[in-house]
């Protein structure tokens, strides 16, 4: 059982684990305590207010949530011994994770390594083929070049995907229709995910079109026991970003 933990992160994210933490620590009589990581413009905030230690990052123009040297002074100094994230800034950071395991502090989450496979998009899809998860029709591995992806094209068939294998939060996906468009979306693909990612490598898939895009919640308990915790429809997007999601999702029956 963890005693103190450290939240890297703010606002709702932070409530929320504070909250459940206090619910934990209600359940079972254990004494728990949260540490709020924040920077100058949330000095007052609620979540700083709440937790039980408060412990500065500095400036946020400095982007401390992102620094790993200042998050691991942080981590040391306020003695956590359990650090948790939520979603967005590191939480999908293997380098994070594994500065928590040098330091010593359990990392609230998957693995590093876990983290690594599903994070590339290639290497997820090719997983998910090795345990008979059907996917859409792929080039099956990076396409390097354009006359690699125009032969992979012609393979798969229009209309495509092109994606960037480290892309998210909305870029580094077109849609392409034809042989003309590839060649204009490969290089813009490409850069805007090496600008974006560090990566540029890109991979080719069938566009599933009058589809819901219906995502199903896993949680671990890194013993080898996993629950699905029910779905999500996120088919209302703008630009590939989600906008709002519904749970469950309304075109689901219960079976």
């Amino acid at each position: 059982m963890f005693s103190r933990v450290a939240i890297v992160n703010r606002g709702e994210a932070a409530m929320r684990l504070i909250h459940a933490v206090r619910e934990l620590a209600a359940e079972t009589g254990a004494r728990i305590e949260t540490v709020a990581f924040f920077t100058d413009v949330d000095r007052t905030a609620t979540f700083v207010r709440e937790a039980d230690i408060a412990y500065d990052l500095g400036p946020a123009s400095a982007r401390p949530y992102l620094d790993l040297k200042v998050l691991e002074r942080a981590l040391v100094e306020s003695g956590a011994d359990a650090a948790w994230v939520g979603w967005g800034f590191v939480a999908e950071d293997p380098a994070f994770a594994e500065l928590c395991e040098k330091v010593g502090v359990t990392f609230v989450g998957p693995s590093a390594d876990a983290m690594r496979k599903l994070g590339d998009k290639i290497g997820a899809k090719l997983l998910a083929e090795e345990v008979g998860v059907p996917v859409a029709p792929w080039s099956r591995g990076a396409v390097e070049t354009l006359d690699a992806a125009l032969a992979a094209a012609t393979e798969i068939g229009y209309p495509l995907m092109l994606k960037a294998t480290a892309g998210g939060g909305g870029r580094g996906i077109r849609v392409v229709t034809n042989p003309a468009e590839l060649a204009d979306a490969y290089e813009r693909t490409s850069q805007e995910a090496a600008r974006a990612f560090g990566s540029g490598i890109v991979f080719l898939e069938r566009l599933v079109t009058g589809a819901r895009h219906v995502e199903v919640q896993v949680i671990a308990d890194g013993q080898g026991t996993a629950w699905a915790l029910g779905v999500r429809d996120c088919s209302v997007q703008r630009r590939n970003q989600k906008v709002i999601e519904e749970s469950a999702s309304p075109v689901l029956s219960p079976a």
